[in-house]
């Protein structure tokens, strides 16, 4: 009788522990994560800000490589603040930095579909508020030399499978690319990776960086 009374003491110390390290990692993964990423990305945006024109801190679009950060993305419905950088790649070590631009897709302001991915939970979780985004919803765009205007034309929900989204002109295979468009990419439902939540965007302006961008580009409506 000891014996099985010992065993099932150890058995709840075990399970009482096991809990203990499962509560630490999901801590980890929707807490910890945030604060390094996010403190991350400040730096690095902060960096390309103060290095405007000068070249330091940017990468040309057209020249970035594996990881290298190319451009911000600002997003008015996420708030004033809302900065993060883009990185080219989306393996998952980019990912845990910012957004990620889907290799082989269009650049920012070119004919074609600019394709873009960010979590939408844990590691700064940039993408959290996909779902908010309404049409006409302003996408903001800056690269070293211009700021690009993407207004939100519709979104969907697709399989993981459904890669045609990241197609010149989304979901059709047999077209061809005519317009500046994007497309954004994320998890969905919140905690699941069972589909993707799909945002599409039309370029509607663009402005020499030195000029900046007319504050009602920056208004959020309804």
């Amino acid at each position: 009788m000891r014996i099985v009374r010992g065993v099932v003491g150890l058995l709840g110390e075990l399970l009482v522990t096991l809990g203990a390290v499962l509560l630490l990692f999901v801590g980890w993964q929707l807490w910890w994560t945030d604060v390094v990423s996010d403190a991350d990305a400040a730096q690095v945006v902060s960096t390309m800000e103060g290095n405007v024109g000068t070249g330091d801190g940017w990468v040309m679009p057209k020249n970035a490589k594996l990881g290298d950060a190319f451009a911000i993305v600002r997003i008015p419905r996420f708030g004033a603040k809302f900065a993060r950088p883009l990185y080219e790649g989306t393996a998952r070590d980019v990912l845990q930095r910012g957004v990620g631009h889907y290799v082989g897709t269009a650049l920012p302001g070119e004919v074609g579909n600019f394709a873009m991915a960010g979590h939408r939970t844990t590691y700064g979780k940039p993408f959290n508020r996909i779902a908010e985004l309404k049409k006409d919803d302003v996408i903001l765009v800056e690269t070293t030399s211009t700021w690009f205007v993407y207004r939100v034309s519709g979104h969907e929900i697709v399989p993981p499978s459904q890669v045609s989204v990241l197609l010149p002109v989304p979901n059709e295979p047999d077209e061809q690319a005519t317009d500046a468009v994007l497309t954004m990419t994320s998890c969905h439902p919140e905690f699941s990776a069972r589909e993707r939540y799909v945002v599409h965007a039309t370029l509607t302006a663009q402005y020499p960086h030195d000029q900046g961008v007319p504050t009602d580009v920056l208004e959020v409506t309804g």
